[in-house]
């Protein structure tokens, strides 16, 4: 017999009657499962099936009792010996059974009728005098109702049981696509980094060929005009050559002295001891060259890792509005909830345990406990502000330290400089004016990224962070003439993915 605590199985729940997953499942008192209407069925046909003599040859007769000592079932004419012989009208006859030796106790070889408590089986009545003397039994329907009772929580749980893990079926295959789509984008990713900086690499090696053949063809020129004033000049001393010959032959004396005058002043010529062509040096030319690959490459990469990076965060963008019962009672959010700013004129509010009094913060209506998030806040015009996340027990009364010891995990500006609150501050890099703030979270990993949206480059990441409650996006807006006109607002504004 089963017991009070019957222990289903995860792996299988399918019906042996139907071979179908359980409807309404029920346990038997042999610990067996089926669905209700299946064993109800069954159990109906047992009953009006007429239970057949166990002695008729041919055709069987129905039975009109069974004997619990002789084991078999009698029709009235097989009867009649229980009824007339002495040694068989001791035998105990009730009404037909099948199956009797199922009904039976194997040791005292008597009916079934009572249940064990301790041991939770059927036993006989010999059995509550012997083995079983000690123990508490109850008739066999009493403990029927028992279970059947029981029978009423486990036909509840089962289907829960079984929603819970087609559920967790689904979780596993979303979690599955998910993968996929995510190892679909970093194939994508890397395939469109890794093609520029092959770009990049025939970029260098085209302008380190065209340098090279640059420098060549000025050597070229050069010894290519080099060689044709050589030329000229050969020529004309080779004209000279001939004059001078012509004239030693003559014997007109006027003749020679009036054409030696014009030979005597030799044309002008270079002096080509001190002319040299240079071959052009190409050494460190490649070294060169590859450093400036190096320092491009490392820029592009750089470039492309970041765009990247920013494009992956945006994928779990969160759809995010401002809590007005949090925010200081100097802050004016808009009807909308996604945009902050200050006021110098202090609002009348009603108490609230949840609102800032003392730091112009404010939170989110929604909060989160696991996952990644992603949200991006508008900062441009604005002197001085606060974005981040926060524990939902920060102080929300008294003076506040930005930490994350204390719960918060901010990026400020003020004064012209970019802070990450820690204790101590580390100081950030500004390049240029930040306009929009990209914050990203990853719950379970204790990960906290910033982004500077415009110029999609990394900030800042905290990691190791210890998440153990539920963490809200937090806003300050500083004060309204702060350092110059800070009345521009703080704006939370839908992510806008670029290719």
């Amino acid at each position: 017999m089963a017991s009070a605590n019957t222990s289903w199985s995860e792996e299988n729940f399918s019906c042996s009657i139907c071979l179908d997953v359980f409807s309404s499942p029920v346990t038997t008192p042999c610990s067996h499962n089926f669905c209700r209407t299946c064993i109800t069925k069954f159990w109906d046909e047992q009953v009006r099936r007429q239970v057949p003599c166990d002695v008729c040859t041919g055709t069987q007769l129905k039975a009109v009792k069974s004997c619990l000592v002789c084991f078999i079932s009698y029709c009235q004419t097989h009867l009649e010996p229980h009824q007339r012989v002495a040694g068989l009208k001791k035998h105990r006859l009730v009404e037909p059974m099948d199956r009797l030796e199922d009904r039976m106790c194997m040791k005292h070889e008597r009916l079934l009728e009572l249940f064990c408590k301790t041991e939770q089986v059927c036993v006989c009545q010999f059995c509550t005098e012997t083995d079983h003397k000690s123990h508490p039994v109850v008739p066999l329907k009493e403990e029927y109702e028992v279970k059947m009772a029981q029978l009423g929580k486990i036909e509840i749980e089962v289907p829960r049981m079984i929603r819970e893990r087609q559920t967790n079926i689904q979780e596993i295959k979303d979690t599955v696509k998910r993968s996929k789509a995510d190892a679909d984008r970093e194939i994508a990713d890397g395939v469109q980094v890794l093609t520029a900086l092959m770009h990049s690499i025939e970029k260098c090696q085209h302008e380190l060929n065209q340098m090279v053949k640059e420098r060549l063809k000025s050597t070229e020129k050069q010894a290519e005009d080099l060689i044709k004033e050589l030329e000229q000049e050969i020529e004309d001393l080779t004209n000279r050559s001939s004059e001078v010959k012509q004239l030693s032959h003559t014997k007109d004396h006027l003749h020679f002295l009036q054409t030696f005058r014009s030979l005597k002043n030799p044309p002008p010529t270079r002096d080509w001891t001190t002319v040299e062509v240079r071959p052009p040096s190409y050494v460190g030319t490649l070294r060169r060259s590859l450093d400036q690959l190096e320092e491009t490459l490392n820029m592009e990469m750089k470039k492309l890792c970041n765009d990247a990076e920013l494009k992956r965060v945006q994928q779990y963008e969160v759809v995010v509005t401002l809590d007005p019962d949090t925010a200081h009672p100097n802050l004016i959010l808009s009807e909308d909830g996604k945009q902050v700013h200050h006021r110098d004129v202090v609002k009348k509010l009603p108490d609230n345990p949840k609102r800032f009094t003392k730091r112009f913060y404010v939170l989110t209506i929604q909060s989160f406990s696991s996952g990644r998030l992603y949200f991006e806040v508008q900062v441009k015009d604005k002197t001085a502000w606060y974005v981040g996340v926060a524990r939902e027990s920060i102080d929300r009364i008294g003076e506040i330290i930005e930490t994350p010891e204390t719960g918060f995990w901010t990026l400020s500006y003020d004064k012209g400089a970019l802070v990450f609150g820690d204790n101590p501050d580390v100081r950030l890099p500004l390049r240029a004016e930040l306009q929009k703030v990209g914050v990203f979270v990853d719950y379970d990993d204790g990960l906290v990224s910033f982004y500077d949206v415009e110029a999609r480059v990394h900030i800042y990441s905290a990691t190791g962070c210890s998440f153990n409650e539920p963490l809200y996006p937090i806003l300050n807006s500083c004060f309204y003439n702060y350092e110059g006109n800070n009345s521009a607002p703080l704006i939370i504004s839908p992510v806008n993915q670029t290719d």
